[in-house]
């Protein structure tokens, strides 16, 4: 069976593709976001977000984990008044954001990065199988307008208090107490949570293997994380 391995530690995507009937497994990269940004000096939201998402689909692609193996990496950065927000960590900094965000809209990219690690060789010999491998390392980005609703300052405050929107693209989620504050979506939602599932099955397709392979009657359990 192919095997597709997650390249994020992320709760949200590893649970959409558990629910869209998707094996894979989770392994996560040790990439650090700030210095891959600062070496290649990527300053648009929408390139950014598909050079971290190559930066850790590489990365766990290199580990011996990974031979045989199908690695996707994604990555969000959220496009806001023309600048790129990542992950906000404190709360400050969220509170800062959403004042800003309350009734406006912003555009959230999901980049999206697939690397291909089965084997390549072709064994001729006898009872040898043709390769399965199409050496492939490709890329796509998701993107989608959110439109949020006015939220009031004691609002934003209590979200705050959860702890979801420190470790969130945004300062959001759309899948959890977030979701209460976004008025509609246009484009793909699950690029707002952090994985489109019909991306994933574009990139599929040009490395020769259809997502339908990966289907499965069971569900991975998103506390089944193994970091490097």
């Amino acid at each position: 069976m192919t095997r597709l391995i997650l390249a994020s530690q992320s709760p949200a995507r590893t649970k959409l593709l558990s629910h869209a009937g998707i094996a894979h497994e989770v392994l996560v990269s040790d990439v650090d976001e700030d210095a891959v940004q600062a070496r290649y000096g990527v300053t648009d939201p929408h390139d950014t977000a598909l050079l971290l998402a190559r930066a850790k689909a590489e990365a766990v692609a290199s580990l011996p984990e990974a031979e045989g193996a199908l690695v996707i990496g994604c990555d969000s950065v959220f496009e806001f008044d023309g600048q790129a927000h990542g992950k906000p960590y404190t709360a400050d900094v969220a509170k800062e954001r959403m004042l800003r965000m309350s009734g406006s809209m912003g555009v959230l990219h999901t980049g999206h990065w697939l690397v291909d690690c089965r084997d390549t060789d072709t064994d001729t010999g006898s009872g040898g199988t043709a390769a399965t491998g199409s050496g492939a390392t490709l890329g796509s980005v998701s993107s989608a307008e959110v439109h949020f609703m006015e939220m009031t300052e004691a609002e934003i405050d209590t979200y705050i208090a959860t702890g979801e929107p420190l470790q969130c693209a945004g300062s959001f989620t759309i899948d959890g107490y977030g979701g209460a504050f976004i008025r509609k979506v246009d484009g793909d939602p699950h690029a707002v949570v952090g994985l489109s599932i019909s991306t994933l099955r574009g990139l599929l397709a040009q490395a020769k293997v259809g997502i339908t392979e990966l289907w499965t009657g069971g569900a991975v359990d998103p506390a089944d994380v193994r970091a490097e």
